[in-house]
């Protein structure tokens, strides 16, 4: 074999490998999460710590975002003459897609990097070694709580998001465009239905569990050294936010397919 094309092929090896090693992790994960001793205190621990980094940028990130969506479907429905569908399109844009994504950016972008620094940490300085040499089990003490609590976490802050979105949505296109109040509500009573907010919610939960999964990964797997740690920190997230794009799509194709829309 040529050489240049061993090497080649090198990083498409690699890059499986790391798939590999993740999706073994998710298991082992969530083969520990009914094993007993539950780290009860350990997940209230990181629900707290995951719930103080992400709810303020979480609620102040959620208005402007809500009213983007409104001002330019509303600018988008006066030019084809369908103002009255304003308020469905721009509050099912915020709860189905806007709402999980900004949760899990925020949730991997704040409390993901903080506990891939948090493990790495513990990593370089054999802490990690030593809890297996003692017969406990990293993946239960540690990372089972940690994805638990971003799970909880990002499932809640979705809902903030959704009805902080939804609320600034309605606030610039009644106020800001002079649409109608009785027509937003309307439409979006007509055209939204419950399945939405159930694969809203479905989404933000397996968005916390990935960016969970993903930053204990790169937490137990840094460089040496410090510089190894920060180097693990911006690869869990960037990975975290390519897989959850990924995942977003794949799960709106499906749940488009299966679940059939809302007519007037």
């Amino acid at each position: 074999m040529n050489p240049s094309t061993k090497r080649s092929k090198t990083p498409g090896v690699a890059a499986l490998r790391q798939v590999g090693r993740i999706s073994t992790l998710a298991w082992e994960v969530l083969r520990a999460i009914p094993k007993r001793p539950f780290q009860f205190r350990e997940f209230i621990q990181q629900c707290w710590f995951f719930a103080s980094v992400t709810i303020l940028p979480t609620a102040l990130v959620a208005i402007p975002f809500g009213a983007v969506i409104a001002l330019q479907l509303g600018s988008l429905t006066q030019q084809i003459g369908a103002q009255s569908f304003t308020g469905a399109a721009s509050a099912l844009a915020i709860v189905q897609q806007a709402s999980p994504l900004i949760t899990a950016l925020l949730v991997a972008g704040a409390g993901g990097s903080a506990v891939c620094a948090d493990i790495g940490a513990r990593k370089i300085r054999e802490e990690i070694d030593a809890m297996e040499v003692l017969g406990v089990s990293p993946i239960q003490r540690l990372i089972v709580p940690r994805v638990l609590a971003a799970m909880v976490v990002a499932v809640l802050l979705n809902g903030l998001v959704s009805v902080v979105g939804t609320m600034g949505g309605y606030f610039f296109n009644v106020i800001m465009q002079g649409g109608t109040p009785g027509a937003y509500l309307a439409s979006f009573n007509a055209l939204a239905q419950l399945p939405d907010l159930w694969i809203s919610e479905i989404k933000a939960l397996l968005y916390g569990f990935v960016a969970g999964v993903v930053a204990a990964y790169r937490g137990l797997n840094p460089a040496a050294g410090p510089k190894g740690v920060g180097d693990a920190v911006n690869q869990a997230v960037v990975i975290t936010f390519l897989l959850l794009f990924l995942i977003n799509v794949v799960l709106t194709g499906i749940y488009l397919r299966i679940v059939p829309s809302k007519g007037l």
